[in-house]
C-alpha cells in the first residue's frame, strides 16, 4: 500500500499509536500505508523512500509553491527536508512509550536545485542517548549526484504524554 497523506487531523496517528508503538514500528506502519505520512512532506513534495534502524532516506523535488521570490528555492524547504530525514532517523531508535522533538539544526546549502529538480535526502545518527540524540544528513541531487545541502541536529527523547 503506498504511502497516504491525512487530509485531517483524524486521519493523522493517534495518541493511542504513539505510545503503543517503537519509532521504528510507527515509521514501518507509515511506509506501509498503515499510518498516515506527515502532511509537510506532501506540501513540501518529498517521501520517504528507505528505512533502517538509524539511516532513513527521503526523495522528492521543489515545486512551484517552494520558491522564493528570486524563482529559487527557499531555504525552508532544504530546511524541512533535513530536519524531517534526520528526526526520521532519529525516530528509528526511539523506544516504545516515548517521542522525539527538535531542539536545534543547522542547514548549509551548497548550491542551488532547481524548480522540479529530483534530490535525495539521507539522515544518520551519529548518537542516540536516554534523552538526546544527534543526527547529519545530506540532501544531493539525484540525477548529478552533487551535494546541494547538508544539516545536523539534536533532538531530545521525552515520556510520551498519557491521556
Amino acid at each position: 500500500m503506498p504511502v497516504f497523506f491525512a487530509q485531517t487531523l483524524e486521519e493523522m496517528a493517534s495518541r493511542e499509536d504513539l505510545q503503543r508503538l517503537s519509532g521504528m514500528e510507527f515509521l514501518q506502519e507509515m511506509q506501509a500505508g498503515r499510518i498516515s505520512g506527515a502532511p509537510i512532506a506532501q506540501t513540501l513534495n518529498f517521501v520517504m523512500t528507505e528505512l533502517s534502524e538509524a539511516q532513513v532516506t527521503f526523495e522528492g523535488a521543489p515545486l512551484l509553491q517552494a520558491l522564493n521570490p528570486m524563482r529559487g528555492v527557499h531555504g525552508g524547504w532544504y530546511g524541512a527536508l533535513l530536519d524531517s530525514v534526520m528526526g526520521c532517523a532519529i525516530m528509528t531508535k526511539v523506544p516504545r512509550g516515548r517521542f522525539y522533538t527538535t531542539l536545534e539544526y543547522k542547514v548549509n546549502i551548497t548550491r542551488a536545485l532547481k524548480m522540479g529538480q529530483k534530490a535525495r535526502a539521507v539522515g544518520v545518527i551519529d548518537h542516540a542517548g536516554r534523552s538526546t540524540a544527534t543526527a547529519r544528513g545530506e540532501v544531493r541531487g539525484i540525477d548529478d549526484g552533487k551535494l546541494y545541502a547538508s544539516g545536523t541536529t539534536t533532538c531530545i527523547i521525552m515520556d510520551a504524554v498519557k491521556g
